[in-house]
């Protein structure tokens, strides 16, 4: 049996805009108790490419940067079974209150997937039909071996729901 794991609480106030949704943390993500820990995944260096701001590894800093911008920031599920850091490897999932948190934070306007998993769950907690519109971005994971190129193109979709 393997261990069970838990994601992180939210990344979210009043004046968010967007809600990003990962599956659930990796190993790496986990050890240090940060979103996105591992020096290979690009979420970082995409949004903070994306918003014009400049890169930082200062968590903190980044969590502002968020803010600032009005991007949430969450995982689609609250626990899990996994080896590893792989989606494929995740077994006995319990999902996040979804529903519970965009009815808490009325100001979202849409949510953005990171990744094949966190999309076909949150499609298993919210229905295909949401109210919202749910939009597939590329895994920034080391994992998803497109382009950064390819990757900051996806994601700039985030954009036009900031302006």
């Amino acid at each position: 049996m393997q261990n069970r794991i838990s994601s992180f609480p939210p990344i979210i106030d009043v004046h968010s805009r967007i809600l990003i949704l990962g599956s659930i943390p990796g190993v790496k993500s986990l050890e240090k108790q940060q979103y996105y820990a591992h020096p290979q995944n690009k979420f970082w260096k995409i949004i903070f490419e994306l918003l014009h701001e400049k890169f930082t590894e200062d968590y903190a800093v980044r969590i502002e940067t968020l803010k600032k911008h009005h991007i949430a920031l969450w995982d689609v599920i609250d626990s899990c079974e996994r080896k590893g850091s792989l989606d494929s490897e995740i077994r006995n999932e319990e999902a996040n209150q979804i529903e519970e948190l965009l009815e808490q934070y009325p100001n979202i306007t849409a949510i953005f997937c990171n990744g094949g998993k966190s999309y076909k769950n949150l499609q298993k907690v919210l229905g295909k039909n949401y109210r919202l519109p749910v939009i597939l971005l590329p895994s920034t994971s080391p994992l998803h071996t497109i382009s950064l190129e390819k990757k900051l193109e996806g994601w700039s979709k985030i954009m036009e729901f900031l302006k």
